[in-house]
């Protein structure tokens, strides 16, 4: 579903990613560790378009993704492609970025009204339905500043889910949040997961990894340094770099 091959992004000297490679497959869960700084979250927002890479390829369903190859280098997509294929990956951030003028409800249906040009009437089911999965229906109608950390994270994931995406990204989606908020958030990612939606989270919530990654990603210094099974990376780590991270948190 998503190649990513050789992807370099610096921002002015920094070279954040350095030769990033990746394949996701349908309905596969990737999760991606690793300090802070490591590039884990400029990754998703190179896939996801939000920022542009300096090199290599992001493939989506088979088209590329945001840069394409010219005479002189990567030049930008268009507007009009860029929006099509970003429509297509939701994306949960780790400070919620709800619209803290508008209604739960209304910050559910936006996208689906505004991008999608969905009837209303069409969005607010969708949304109806989507709050009641994430256990927010009894929230429709209240404001973001009504809400828990907690609450205001699942809206968000109903927000990305109302635009019917094929892929969604994660990145530290309950790290701005108190630790007994976390499980509810947890709860709706991995009933996502068991419903065979494809999925890269980047996460410090090792638990998680543990439980519902199909594959551990360990990033550091804009580099994927090892790559398995939640048993592999958590258990009988290759590289001596993962066993050191994983022995300063566990």
């Amino acid at each position: 579903m998503l190649s990513v091959y050789d992807v370099h992004k610096r921002f002015d000297r920094l070279e954040v990613l350095r030769g990033v490679s990746l394949d996701v497959k349908k309905g596969e869960v990737v999760v991606v560790i690793g300090p802070s700084g490591s590039g884990k979250s400029t990754l998703l927002r190179c896939i996801n378009c939000l920022e542009k890479i300096d090199a290599g390829e992001v493939r989506f369903e088979e088209e590329i993704v945001g840069m394409l190859p010219g005479k002189h280098g990567l030049k930008e997509d268009s507007r009009k492609n860029i929006a099509r294929l970003r429509s297509s990956m939701g994306m949960v951030f780790q400070q919620f970025n709800l619209f803290p003028h508008m209604t739960v409800l209304e910050n559910v249906i936006e996208g689906p009204v505004t991008v999608k040009r969905m009837n209303r009437s069409e969005a607010v089911a969708i949304a109806d339905r989507l709050l009641d999965k994430v256990g927010l229906q009894d929230k429709r109608d209240v404001y973001p500043n009504q809400l828990s950390g907690g609450q205001k994270q699942r809206v968000a994931i109903a927000r990305a889910l109302a635009m019917e995406p094929r892929m969604m990204l994660f990145d530290e989606p309950t790290s701005a949040l108190d630790p007994e908020l976390v499980g509810g958030v947890l709860a709706v990612m991995k009933e996502l997961a068991e419903e065979g939606m494809t999925m890269i989270v980047v996460t410090h919530e090792m638990g998680f990894a543990r439980e519902v990654g199909d594959r551990v990603i360990f990033m550091d210094e804009g580099k994927i340094v090892e790559s398995g099974s939640p048993e592999e990376i958590f258990s009988r780590p290759c590289e001596e770099r993962t066993r050191c991270f994983l022995n300063s948190i566990l």
